[in-house]
């Protein structure tokens, strides 16, 4: 293990997948959603190619057991995509990216629904503490004595049920590293997103101009990039320890927002994204507390038996 460099490519990873939202944000005014989920995924392809030649499994590393589970699992993390880029175009980018933190959240009960992982007190008690946070975000969209805005409270719900969806993706990857792997997992959801995205063609593709397909290339190309950098992330060190750095996307979000789209965060925003963080950090070291013990277990049986 060598957990600054996981920390390091965690952070990058975070940077680039940052980068990629405000390319598709950018875009958004020009290109719909399903055609830029197209770019996302066909242009991330090269840099996978690369990242399995470099591995040495471009032979091998897209083989597959159970081909049907990368079906669903590309299906439901295609409309996670599709959905988290609708509401970038509706909805300020700080503020997508903090509802899209109820993703984790939502894991703890969906892991427990159908994995039957156990799940106690104190990381329920973290999950519904998350989830108030989240409801904070959404107040301002939800509240009629505030005038709604249908386009942003359409983009509120569109960018909650991506993050429904993303945590049921990473629920289906959690059954998923028991057959296959990480390779495989990566290559052909890139696969099945390109295919599916294709089914949007008739909602109104254009034909974009040179910069808007610039920016749409990079996002594929910062996309693909991302996910190598948080996939080697995990073999430099344990999970638990560089999760809490997805956080980092708030400042970045925060930053671009500012400057780049000239989006001022509202203080009911900030509050509600401070406690979903709160409420992530809080799983986040539960479960490193409780590896560290059945680690602790794990020895104390092993010597025992010696």
């Amino acid at each position: 293990m060598q957990p600054l460099r996981g920390i390091l490519f965690k952070i990058l990873s975070v940077c680039m997948f940052m980068g990629m939202a405000s390319l598709i944000k950018a875009a958004s005014i020009e290109v719909p959603p399903g055609q830029a989920v197209f770019f996302r995924s066909f242009f991330a392809l090269p840099i996978i190619f690369g990242w399995l030649a470099m591995r040495g499994d471009l032979r091998n590393g897209w083989k597959t057991q159970k081909p049907m589970g990368h079906v669903w699992r590309g299906l439901v993390g295609t409309c996670a995509m599709g959905l988290g880029f609708t509401g970038l175009g509706l909805l300020p980018l700080p503020e997508v990216t903090a509802i899209g933190y109820a993703a984790p959240l939502l894991v703890v009960i969906f892991a427990a629904m159908f994995l039957n992982e156990e799940v106690r007190a104190f990381r329920l008690s973290a999950v519904a503490m998350g989830m108030i946070g989240v409801l904070i975000v959404l107040s301002p969209r939800l509240s009629v004595g505030t005038g709604l805005n249908v386009s942003e409270t359409l983009g509120a719900v569109v960018v909650l049920m991506g993050a429904v969806m993303a945590a049921l993706a990473q629920v289906f990857v959690r059954k998923m590293v028991a057959t296959e792997t990480t390779a495989a997992i990566v290559f052909w959801f890139t696969i099945t997103s390109t295919v599916m995205s294709l089914f949007t063609l008739p909602w109104g593709w254009v034909l974009p101009s040179w910069t808007m397909a610039g920016l749409l290339i990079m996002a594929g190309l910062l996309g693909g990039l991302g996910q190598i950098f948080l996939t080697s992330s995990y073999r430099y060190a344990d999970a638990s320890l560089v999760a809490p750095f997805d956080y980092t996307s708030m400042i970045l979000a925060l930053t671009i927002g500012y400057f780049i789209f000239d989006e001022a965060p509202s203080a009911t925003m900030l509050f509600g994204a401070g406690i979903v963080i709160a409420a992530g950090v809080l799983i986040i070291w539960r479960e490193r507390r409780l590896g560290l013990q059945r680690a602790e277990q794990r020895k104390a049986t092993g010597n025992i038996g010696a």
